[in-house]
């Protein structure tokens, strides 16, 4: 096993490594056990994007939407009364007479 490590203020930052890591029976099912180090290099928490290719097991942070709290915040400006108008609409004088 290659680990490498560095010190940074009182905690321990994997930088890179490789590591054989023992396949365990969780109930029905396997799984393994990942160090709390590696999750945190990583920025995983309670879920994974898992990939399979070329042999290898691929794992990922969940991609987050671009638009994710997007709603709740809308509801809250909302609720404040905060949700008015920038640019108050304007139209051109002649709109009106316009033919479509």
């Amino acid at each position: 096993m290659l680990l490498c490590l560095a010190r940074t203020c009182n905690d321990i930052v994997v930088l890179g490594f490789d590591m054989k890591i023992a396949i365990r029976r969780i109930g029905n099912s396997r799984g393994m056990i990942i160090p709390t180090t590696v999750l945190a290099q990583l920025g995983l928490e309670d879920e994974a994007e898992v990939t399979i290719k070329d042999g290898a097991m691929i794992v990922r942070a969940v991609k987050s939407s671009p638009r994710a709290g997007w709603a709740a915040a809308g509801k809250a400006l909302a609720d404040q009364g905060d949700d008015g108008l920038v640019m108050p609409e304007f139209a051109n004088a002649n709109d009106a007479e316009l033919r479509w």
